[in-house]
């Protein structure tokens, strides 16, 4: 049987589900209709019901979705159900700042290790996390069986350090250098460019007011 076709627009739904659904557990909710979720989520209940039944749809007509037990079935499509080690090359603000944020090790991505080549940074520990050179980078990679790696450097030194961790291993490549990467057909990037995203919210400000003249 063929894999079926999930689009992108379903698949950057999946982890505002996982978020929501998460939220009502630490509330101490059980279960939750598709009517319920959407208020919530501000999505159609239509949509909802489409997106989960991409795969498998997990709810029971006259009950709704057991929320423990969604939110475990989507973690399993996110493939977060399980630890992934990572690392992150850069300790500037922005690589600080990622290996600062606790939620990761909650979602299962653990922080290995962080690379930098300025030696006033070397040897030092930000939260749990040592910085190290970048010449150990192959060792940590193969030491850990790291799949996943932070790119958080100016972009002429991103390429040849992304194609040194794709030769060492890694498969996933989360990328903030201001250039948009290629990379092999097996290896999967994903492209952030955080002053793209500001532009977009300054259009969507300006709209505001373009609508009130």
């Amino acid at each position: 049987m063929a894999k079926k076709e999930i689009s992108q627009a379903v698949i950057q739904r999946l982890p505002r589900y996982y978020r929501y659904l998460g939220d009502l557990m630490d509330q101490g909710v059980e279960r939750i209709s598709s009517n319920e979720l959407s208020k919530r989520m501000k999505l159609t209940a239509s949509q909802i019901r489409q997106d989960l039944n991409n795969f498998g749809g997990f709810g029971q007509q006259g009950y709704g979705y057991n929320i423990k037990n969604l939110h475990d079935e989507i973690a399993k499509i996110l493939n977060i159900d399980e630890e992934h080690n990572m690392i992150i090359i850069g300790a500037g603000h922005l690589g600080q700042a990622l290996a600062n944020y606790t939620n990761f090790r909650k979602r299962g991505f653990i922080i290995k290790a962080i690379f930098d080549k300025d030696p006033a940074v070397i040897g030092k520990h930000i939260g749990d996390t040592e910085v190290f050179p970048m010449e150990r980078i192959d060792e940590i990679i193969r030491t850990y069986d790291v799949k996943l790696a932070a790119v958080c450097i100016p972009k002429a030194p991103a390429v040849k350090v992304v194609e040194q961790l794709i030769a060492d291993g890694v498969v996933g490549i989360w990328n903030f250098a201001h250039v948009d990467l290629e990379v092999p057909s097996n290896v999967v990037i994903e492209n952030v460019h955080l002053s793209e995203s500001l532009m977009r919210l300054s259009y969507r400000v300006g709209e505001i007011y373009r609508d009130k003249k």
